[in-house]
């Protein structure tokens, strides 16, 4: 279907921003608990305003999903420089890299980012452009962040990688994805395995590209 390029822009102001907050706090409650088929009237009534003020903000229900996922991915986003600017002066890349693993796997593992990851995947044949969005709001800045951080790390003499953007897809296997493959079935990895698996993880990716430094002696 062909948007409509002449519809009026978005409302403005402060009262007009947190309407709009509004509305994607109470559609990500609404989506993670009913789906994508949930009705922009429930969405109202959820954020306390009208159905026309939803599609003000908003021109269709893809749009407003599109949002609520940038807006999770975000948040991630934000853990993610907290966990770099923590890792500034790192002396111990084990320390460091263990450190942003259990940063990642607790981003993952979130209930509801990981429901709305689901709710993506189950509608990529319906709304291919929420896969498309979801990649680049979570995915592709999850893998240039990862490989802000290994490039700090590789800086200070502590990993040694040619390609990082190589390198931060191998990362996240060894720690995150199984997390991603088992929550797509609506389960979780124990909590034993998980924590083996980012150790094991980070000791597996520091063979391949540590240092004979303060790697711990990897």
């Amino acid at each position: 279907m062909v948007k409509n390029d002449t519809r009026a822009p978005a409302p403005s102001g402060k009262r007009a921003e947190r309407n709009r907050q509004a509305i994607v706090t109470a559609a990500r409650e609404a989506f993670v608990r009913e789906g994508f088929d949930v009705s922009m009237d429930v969405i109202a009534a959820a954020a306390g305003v009208s159905k026309v003020t939803v599609y003000n903000h908003f021109s269709t229900k893809e749009d407003l999903f599109t949002e609520v996922v940038g807006q999770a991915m975000d948040e991630a986003h934000a853990d993610m420089a907290e966990v770099r600017a923590h890792l500034a002066d790192a002396e111990d890349a084990r320390e460091a890299l263990t450190h942003v693993a259990r940063a990642l796997v607790a981003a993952a593992t979130d209930p509801s980012r990981l429901a709305l990851r689901n709710l993506v995947t189950g509608e990529l044949r319906r709304f291919p452009e929420l896969g498309r969005a979801y990649q680049r709001r979570g995915p592709s800045r999850s893998a240039a962040a990862l490989g802000e951080v290994l490039g700090d790390l590789c800086a200070r003499g502590h990993l040694d990688i040619a390609e990082l953007d190589v390198a931060a897809v191998q990362f996240f296997g060894l720690t995150i994805y199984p997390h991603l493959i088992v929550g797509s079935f609506g389960a979780a990895l124990p909590e034993d395995l998980a924590d083996r698996l980012v150790k094991d993880g980070v000791d597996m990716f520091l063979s391949r590209y540590g240092t004979n430094d303060r790697s711990g002696d990897a």
